[in-house]
């Protein structure tokens, strides 16, 4: 099984999308809100490169926005 982070905030509609994709999957995957976490808010940008969410880690491949194609290829769905 991936090891999938999502970094997000709660009023993004996208990163609901994200999440609720991955649950449909039944792909387990931990959620940082980093509209209050400012240490994984700095680890995002730091693996991202910008503070747009989400972005999606999973097994080191980050995946920016909710990218369906990019996210399936990742997990091998």
């Amino acid at each position: 099984m991936a090891t999938v982070t999502v970094y997000s905030t709660p009023t993004c509609p996208f990163c609901d999308m994200a999440k609720d994709f991955l649950k449909e999957h039944k792909v387990e995957f931990q959620d940082f809100d980093v509209s209050t976490n400012q240490e994984k808010m700095q680890e995002m940008v730091n693996k991202s490169g910008q503070t747009a969410v989400p972005v999606l880690d999973i097994d080191g491949k980050i995946i920016i926005g909710f990218n369906e194609a990019a996210i399936k290829e990742a997990l091998k769905l």
